[in-house]
């Protein structure tokens, strides 16, 4: 599976664990794919932490607004009903507890639920920007994250080493070799990824693993 695969296969496993009428906020990089595989009959309301509610697919070469981009300044659609509203506004929706589901990427994440996405110390970062609040006041959170670093270190530790966006908050971590929830200071693995065995997958992860009873396999196909 190369790494066009492995994103896809991320992107799409947690569109699953979207619903009907939630109100989502897409984090920049992988986590904005996830919006490219909500299964048919689910609509959801992208939000977008710099004054967006209502955002629509990317739009065609040539039509991009320079005024609509999403927050990492990628172009965007706003699709019928949308609005538009100030960053104070747009907190006061994150902080208030109006968004059902963020999506974030980590540099880290750890068995207690604790994430690590927004400085390496020494280099130099644009800032936090709204992952802290999007972690602390979203009713769910997921992260969506290769297991491993490019230098094949482990991404999902037992504690979390770098800086944290913020601890105890993270409900469920999706990645290219399984689905693992958070649960009482344990990384819980739910499914799978068939083409790895549980101990090939403890390998890549420091973490003491849990294996769930009800373990499955993720759906690999037609990537």
């Amino acid at each position: 599976m190369d790494s066009k695969q492995k994103r896809a296969l991320i992107a799409r496993r947690i569109a699953q664990e979207l619903s009907d009428g939630d109100v989502v906020n897409l984090g920049i990089g992988l986590p904005t794919m996830v919006s490219n595989f909500i299964p048919p009959g689910v609509n959801i309301t992208l939000q977008s932490e710099n004054g967006f509610v209502g955002l629509g697919p990317t739009p065609a070469p040539g039509e991009e607004d320079p005024c609509l981009v999403n927050a990492g300044g990628q172009p965007v659609t706003i699709l019928p009903g949308g609005a538009f509203f100030d960053s104070a506004e747009s907190f006061a929706i994150i902080r208030g507890g109006h968004v059902d589901v963020t999506v974030l990427g980590a540099l880290e994440v750890d068995a207690e639920g604790n994430l690590a996405n927004w400085m390496v110390p020494g280099k130099m970062v644009p800032g936090m920007g709204g992952a802290m609040d999007l972690v602390v006041g979203a009713k769910r959170v997921i992260v969506a994250t290769l297991h491993v670093t490019k230098d094949g270190e482990p991404k999902l530790l037992k504690k979390c080493r770098l800086p944290l966006t913020a601890a105890a908050e993270v409900d469920l971590v999706v990645t290219d070799m399984g689905v693992f929830e958070i649960k009482d200071g344990q990384m819980i693995i739910v499914e799978k990824n068939p083409e790895f065995t549980i101990e090939e997958i403890q390998v890549a992860t420091e973490a003491e693993l849990v294996v769930s009873p009800q373990l499955r396999d993720m759906d690999v196909s037609g990537l």
